[in-house]
């Protein structure tokens, strides 16, 4: 499995919906201000190109892990 990271403001709901369609499970890391929410959309192996060819042709920022990452090195990453 592949971890697709994306910050909750940086898209629309229009594109959130899309997301989940093409991700095998879609997590919401919820935290409180000042930190951003975070959505974890969990991809398998073989379609790890076309959700990156997807979010590359969308413009939407993202960081992406092999492991899914805890609540706390979600948190430690916004510090």
């Amino acid at each position: 499995m592949w971890y697709f990271l994306i910050r909750h403001d940086s898209i629309d709901t229009a594109q959130y919906q899309n997301l989940q369609k093409r991700a095998a499970l879609t997590e919401v890391e919820l935290f409180n201000e000042p930190y951003n929410n975070w959505y974890v959309f969990s991809v398998e192996r073989q379609h790890y190109a076309t959700f990156i060819d997807h979010l590359d042709r969308e413009g939407i920022r993202y960081d992406l892990a092999t492991d899914r990452p805890s609540r706390d090195e979600l948190l430690t990453t916004m510090r």
